[in-house]
C-alpha cells in the first residue's frame, strides 16, 4: 500500500499543469508530504543557491519569472547501523521545458511538463522510505526549476561556474537537466552521501536507443549499476546499461571552459548527459537513470494507464532494501 499510494503521489505531481506545479510549488508539495510523514525538509531558494555557487543550476532558472528551489528530504531511520553512510537519490524537476532559447519544435512541447518526472520520483520514494522505515539513512535531492526563453535567459555560448568550481560552455540550452543536475549531486556529496543515484528525462536520444521498454543507466561503480538491474528485474522494471569511458569524456571538453554541455551532434547523446553529470562526482559510487523512454505512456497498457509511470520507484526502494 505505501509503495503504491507513493506511485500515486508520483504521478499526480507529473500530472499537474505546468501553470500549477511550478518550483516553488513543487516544494510546497514536497514539504507538505514531509511533514504528514515523518521526513525532514529544506528548500533553497536562489539566494542560498547563490551563495553555494550553483551557477549551473541558477543559469538554467533565471530566464523564467518562477524562481527555481533545491529541495531536500532526509530519513534518518531510528535504529541506523553504527557510520551509516547515508544514499543519494537525485532527481532533475524541469517543471516545463520550452528548451529556452534554443527552442523546441511546438509540435509535443505540452508533454515536457512531464520533465520533471526524475525529481517526482525522487519525492514519491522518499515518502516510501518514510513510511517503510529501512534502516539506512537516505537523502532525497531535488533540483527545481522552469527553462524559459526571455531576456534573462542563457544564451548559447554562456559560460557558468557550477558549485564544484568548475566552468561550463552552454552550447545549447535545451540540454538544461544536466545542468541542474550537476548543482544537486554535487550538492549531495557535499551533505555526505557515498553512495548517488540520480533520475532523469534526459535526452530523446535514449528514446531512439532502448524505446519506451527499458530505462538506460550508466555509472562509475559497475557493482552499483549490476545491483540497480538486479533490483529493476526483480520490480519489473527493465535497465539496459550503456558505457562510459574516457573517450566519450573527451568529447565533451571546451576550448574556452572545461566542458560543454553537449557532445558532438548525432553521437552517443545518452552517454554524453551522463559523462556530463559524472564530472561533478568526487569520490562518491554513482549511478544515473535516463527515464525520458519510461516515465510515460501515450497509450494505455494492461498493467499501466496512460501518463506518468512512477518508473523507478519499485526498484529504488528495492535498493535501499537490499542496503538495509
Amino acid at each position: 500500500k505505501a509503495i503504491g499510494e507513493s506511485m500515486n503521489f508520483t504521478r499526480d505531481l507529473a500530472n499537474e499543469p505546468p501553470n500549477i506545479l511550478h518550483p516553488t510549488e513543487l516544494a510546497t508539495r514536497a514539504g507538505q508530504m514531509a511533514k504528514e510523514v515523518g521526513l525532514k525538509f529544506e528548500a533553497l531558494d536562489e539566494a542560498k543557491m547563490k551563495k553555494l555557487g550553483m551557477g549551473s543550476l541558477l543559469s538554467v532558472s533565471q530566464g523564467s519569472e518562477q524562481p527555481g528551489r533545491l529541495i531536500v528530504l532526509r530519513y534518518t531511520p531510528a535504529k541506523a547501523a553504527k557510520n551509516a553512510e547515508p544514499i543519494a537519490l537525485v532527481g532533475k524537476a524541469i517543471t516545463f521545458d520550452t528548451g529556452g532559447i534554443s527552442l523546441k519544435p511546438g509540435e509535443g512541447m505540452d508533454a515536457m511538463k512531464y520533465d520533471m518526472s526524475g525529481g517526482a520520483t525522487v519525492i514519491g520514494t522518499m515518502r516510501a522510505i518514510a513510511l517503510l522505515k529501512p534502516n539506512v539513512p537516505v537523502i532525497g535531492i531535488v533540483a527545481a526549476a522552469e527553462n524559459m526563453p526571455d531576456g534573462r535567459a542563457s544564451r548559447p555560448s554562456d559560460i557558468v561556474t557550477a558549485m564544484n568550481g568548475k566552468t561550463i560552455e552552454i552550447l545549447n540550452t535545451d540540454a538544461e537537466g544536466r545542468l541542474v543536475l550537476a548543482d544537486a549531486v554535487a550538492y549531495a556529496e557535499k551533505l555526505g552521501a557515498t553512495r548517488i543515484i540520480d533520475m532523469a528525462t534526459l535526452t530523446g536520444a535514449v528514446i531512439i536507443a532502448l524505446g519506451d521498454q527499458n530505462t538506460g543507466v550508466m555509472g562509475n561503480d559497475q557493482e552499483l549499476v549490476d545491483v540497480l538491474i538486479k533490483c529493476g528485474k526483480d520490480a519489473g522494471e527493465g535497465f539496459w546499461q550503456l558505457p562510459l569511458s574516457a573517450e566519450y569524456s573527451k568529447q565533451i571538453k571546451s576550448d574556452i571552459a572545461d566542458i560543454k554541455n553537449i557532445g558532438p551532434r548525432g553521437k552517443a547523446g545518452t552517454i554524453m548527459g551522463a559523462v556530463f553529470i559524472q564530472e561533478f562526482i568526487d569520490k562518491a559510487k554513482w549511478a544515473h537513470l535516463d527515464i525520458a523512454g519510461t516515465a510515460w505512456y501515450d497509450s494505455v497498457r494492461p498493467f499501466q494507464a496512460k501518463g506518468p509511470t512512477g518508473v523507478a520507484i519499485r526498484t529504488l526502494l528495492n535498493y535501499i532494501e537490499r542496503s538495509s
